[in-house]
């Protein structure tokens, strides 16, 4: 399974599509469905799929055709209690395959004082194109951060990155993460996939990212201090795990939104598609991940500060870098004042 289609949606055919030689029924298409979550859903045995199947036929019992159940599917999903599955209709789907974006506003790198880094990387979906833009672009905003000189730490802001596809961002911050596993996901029957970076090209069990290695970094394993807030989701999520347990490393801000989870695409016969939540997160001490996320320094978001001088968590984080990486060729931190 291709990394940039993990903890996104997987809009690619794959041996759970059914009724491809006719079309179904309204019931049969239901049932499909429910098979399908049954089996791959990362909550399958805390589930009571009898209540769950006889209450989803109920709802559709005037269903006549495949789409007069999409509402009940929908429900089912959010039935399940993962706060992260849900449905797309066939026109929503077509949508999501066709999105493409040339530019992403968020995706923003700049020097700060001390020789320190910023890098924010924004949620990403879509199209290839968008995919490789994105690449192209965070691994720009990195080497122009360094163009004077190499940043001794960095802070990458994950505030207001509410998930996507996670393979673009992975191999934008694949240079910060480090070699070797930085995490896995965990399905329901205890088996896992590990992400793992090498010579600065993220792999998932072993296959390689589509867009090569980074550039490395001109300070080899920096301090890293990683900024969330409650907009920081899924696939977002994902990338917060990767920097759990890494040396060197801070986080700032607020707890994250909470679904730290992998998303698996499965078409129906109609086009439709079922976002389905099929692993938890686990980052590279094999801990598991299912809810908020707290930072370890708490330091309120102010929306209309961020990307301004007045940010607090940028202060914050600053300002630890600034302790941590002294030796590294950063200012040190202003003396208190003297209070004699």
């Amino acid at each position: 399974m291709p990394l940039l289609l993990v903890m996104a949606l997987l809009l690619a055919g794959d041996g759970w599509a059914a009724g491809r030689h006719g079309p179904q029924s309204a019931r049969d298409y239901l049932s499909h469905a429910l098979d399908v979550m049954e089996t791959r859903s990362v909550r399958r045995d805390q589930v009571d799929w009898t209540h769950l199947r006889r209450e989803a036929f109920t709802r559709a019992e005037s269903a006549r055709t495949p789409s007069d159940t999409y509402p009940v599917i929908a429900q089912a999903l959010k039935d399940l209690g993962d706060r992260h599955s849900y449905f797309l209709t066939s026109t929503e789907a077509a949508i999501q395959r066709q999105g493409q974006e040339d530019t992403f506003p968020g995706l923003t790198g700049r020097r700060l004082p001390h020789a320190l880094g910023y890098l924010a990387l924004p949620a990403v979906g879509g199209a290839r194109e968008t995919r490789d833009t994105y690449v192209r672009q965070g691994r720009a905003a990195v080497k122009e951060v360094e163009r004077n000189g190499n940043a001794c730490g960095w802070i990458i802001d994950l505030r207001q990155n509410e998930g996507g596809l996670v393979g673009p961002m992975f191999a934008v911050a694949a240079p910060f993460l480090g070699e070797g596993k930085v995490g896995a996901f965990v399905f329901a029957d205890g088996t896992s996939t590990p992400w793992s970076v090498k010579n600065r090209r993220p792999e998932l069990n072993g296959e390689q990212s589509p867009w090569g290695a980074a550039d490395p970094l001109r300070t080899p394993d920096p301090p890293v201090a990683v900024l969330t807030d409650g907009r920081t989701a899924s696939s977002a999520e994902a990338l917060l795990v990767a920097f759990r347990g890494r040396p060197g490393t801070r986080t700032f801000g607020a707890e994250s939104r909470g679904v730290p989870t992998g998303i698996e695409g499965f078409p129906l016969s109609d086009g439709a598609v079922i976002a389905l939540t099929t692993a938890r997160d686990a980052d590279r001490t094999d801990r598991v991940y299912d809810e908020a996320i707290p930072p370890d320094q708490n330091v309120p978001t102010v929306r209309a500060d961020i990307g301004t001088d007045r940010d607090e968590v940028v202060k914050a984080a600053a300002q630890w870098l600034q302790e941590v990486a002294g030796g590294r060729g950063c200012e040190p931190p202003p003396a208190p004042p003297d209070s004699r």
